[in-house]
């Protein structure tokens, strides 16, 4: 599937969605990793480059927002499929 999104882009905008998070609950880096077993210096690259691995990434997510939102992610999806050619456009 074409996207105009890279895998870079949505890190990126993942780990300022949590960093935002964890700033609207007034918690430190360190606060964070109490909560989540993620360790701090984690959380810092997290935050600074956008690396971090998928299990880390849900600790973090289930401490700052409600994980059912990621695991709706993975449903099947009532909205219609993207045209993938101008053919399927046009016909429409």
């Amino acid at each position: 599937m074409v996207s105009l999104l890279s895998a870079h882009d949505v890190q990126t905008a993942l780990a300022a969605y949590v960093q935002q998070r964890r700033k609207a609950l007034k918690w430190s880096r360190a606060e964070l990793a109490v909560r989540s077993t993620v360790p701090a210096p984690t959380i810092k690259k997290f935050e600074t480059t956008g690396q971090i691995s998928l299990r880390q990434l849900l600790l973090l997510w289930q401490c700052v927002d409600n994980l059912q939102r990621l695991h709706a992610l993975t449903q099947e999806s009532a909205q219609k499929a993207m045209p993938r050619s101008l053919a399927e456009v046009l016909a429409e």
